[in-house]
């Protein structure tokens, strides 16, 4: 297990008079480790040159700590060599990389994975509350869940009662009934037909867009807590839209105790599934100005982030879309209230109009006390190759640059900081992005996955502002690691609230901890409502390193 440590850039502004401006600084604050970690791996499409559509959408990667170390190990799938139909079998599969002290090895064969089908997605989760996690693997094709007995995985699938055929995107697990066991919700995007043909404006072949081929419905698996799931997609209400689905969050965005879905939509209206609490779901997306942007429009949804970007103890939301359009943030405006596109007023608009984005995800670089925000990049419409594109023809027609804001004063973002080009500079077909912390030093890293070039690791060595603190949660109940609870910290004037989950941003899963920057406090008191509804209070959790709260340790509080 490593060594959590603090970190030592100017780790206390205040006490040691160097300010963490983003501008001011000429070391990069993300560095791309990929080489120096051994983490050799490629997304392959298996392309053949017709330009079937799965091609261009994938892939996920996750970080999962499947040998219960300590230490996020990285979980990536992979295309396959048949991109035209579903199909099993080939040479090429999904890969398991243990972390080994901050150094990865390929442990695929040894640990029974290395699914063979056209990989899209990853969804991590303890669902049998046996203490291992879990995988969940979304494919163009039949899914697959993989049971995790003590680091070796299972195929788990035909066990388990879960049926996902066609064309699955993202996944992301919560316990939407409170009942205490973790339930799967399953985004399908279309019914692809690979004898479809398309072209562009110039008449160049193309890929198809979602628009071509019908939209399908979402699928749902209520866990009966015996290993076994019930598809209650229909009695749910959850099949009753056809979209294209791509990104999901399960968040309580309501503010009723009850968690949510979002889901991003390709071309279509997005879905505010709110929880009725009765096991059923109402799409309130619409009304509660989710769906659409600005304009009244609905757009290409691809990644999403629920979280309160602003301070407000509110969470907001942000999805990426296609060229020509914005990246859209929907500011929460209030319990009941809903939500408003301010995507131009706190600085998203104009940067994102050029760009096709993909994975998302939201973290506190510099430990300032707010939230900054990563987006990866690639367009699926055939452009000119770019002179400057990491990968050769015909892909280069696809890369791009990725985005990275800094979250000025809540919700003010400002990007283009030279510190951050190791991040934005590389122009790659990007699609899935995810957050851990690979070496321990108490701040987040990413990873980000690429169509046809390297999976990459940014090292986060941001200078940090203030001190922090890294949360585990730790419930005796099947939800184990506590996935839906909200967390409230309060140190000196910085209030923030977050909610532990392992899903967001695009076909892709996260590390299930918090890390939460603090200002000058040395502590912070931390408040955790539990997924069930009930609330304690840890006080003076300790500043510049991890601390897992148990349930039940804790003062109660109303």
């Amino acid at each position: 297990m490593l060594q959590r440590l603090i970190t030592t850039s100017c780790l206390l502004a205040a006490v040691l008079g160097c300010a963490a401006n983003v501008d001011s600084q000429h070391e990069a604050w993300l560095v791309d480790v990929t080489a120096d970690v051994g983490l050799d791996f490629t997304y392959r499409t298996g392309a053949t040159g017709e330009l079937h559509m799965p091609e261009i959408m994938g892939g996920g990667v996750a970080f999962i700590d499947y040998d219960g170390d300590g230490d996020p190990d990285v979980y990536a799938t992979n295309g396959n060599a048949s991109p035209a139909k579903p199909a099993r079998g080939g040479e090429i599969g999904d890969r398991l990389f243990r972390n080994d002290d901050g150094r990865f090895t390929d442990v695929t064969s040894e640990t029974g994975l290395g699914d063979t089908g056209y990989g899209m997605g990853v969804a991590v989760a303890d669902f049998d509350g046996d203490g291992d996690a879990d995988l969940y693997v979304s494919n163009f094709g039949e899914d697959r869940l993989y049971r995790n007995d003590g680091g070796r995985f299972v195929d788990f699938t035909a066990d388990s009662g879960i049926v996902a055929p066609g064309w699955s995107a993202s996944a992301v697990w919560c316990d939407y009934d409170l009942d205490g066991a973790l339930d799967l919700y399953v985004t399908r995007y279309v019914d692809y037909s690979a004898e479809k043909r398309c072209r562009d404006p110039a008449s160049r072949p193309a890929y198809c867009g979602p628009l071509e081929f019908p939209p399908v419905s979402d699928l749902l698996f209520r866990n009966l807590g015996s290993g076994r799931f019930e598809d209650v997609s229909t009695s749910s209400g959850i099949a009753s839209v056809r979209a294209a689905g791509l990104g999901v969050v399960c968040e309580d965005l309501d503010d009723d105790g009850w968690p949510d879905f979002y889901v991003a939509n390709d071309a279509y209206a997005n879905q505010l599934w709110l929880n009725r609490r009765d096991g059923t779901f109402v799409d309130r997306a619409v009304l509660l100005g989710a769906a659409f942007n600005i304009h009244g429009e609905p757009e290409a949804g691809m990644g999403v982030v629920a979280a309160d970007f602003d301070n407000d103890l509110r969470s907001d939301l942000f999805v990426t879309h296609l060229a020509a359009e914005t990246n859209t943030y929907y500011r929460n405006v209030g319990a009941g209230k809903g939500f408003a596109d301010a995507t131009g007023e706190v600085g998203l608009a104009v940067s994102s109009m050029a760009l096709t984005g993909f994975g998302t995800v939201a973290f506190d670089v510099d430990f300032d006390g707010d939230l900054d925000l990563a987006v990866v990049n690639g367009r699926v419409k055939r452009t000119d190759p770019r002179p400057d594109s990491w990968v050769d023809e015909p892909w280069s027609w696809f890369a791009e640059p990725n985005l990275f804001y800094v979250n000025e004063s809540g919700a003010l973002f400002r990007g283009g900081a030279a510190a951050t080009a190791p991040f934005t500079d590389p122009v790659e077909i990007s699609r899935g992005l995810t957050l851990g912390d690979y070496d321990g030093d108490g701040d987040q890293d990413l990873l980000a996955a690429n169509i046809e070039s390297p999976l990459r690791v940014y090292r986060n060595d941001a200078p940090k502002e203030g001190r922090w603190v890294v949360l585990r949660l730790s419930d005796p109940g099947a939800n184990r690691e506590a996935i839906g609870a909200r967390v409230t910290v309060l140190a000196g004037d910085l209030r923030q609230r977050r909610t532990m989950t392992r899903g967001s941003s695009y076909l892709s899963s996260r590390d299930a901890s918090l890390h939460i920057g603090i200002g000058a406090a040395a502590s912070a008191d931390v408040t955790v409502t539990w997924p069930d509804g009930k609330r304690e209070t840890f006080n003076a959790v300790p500043a510049d390193g991890e601390t897992t709260l148990i349930r039940g340790t804790g003062t109660p509080s109303s």
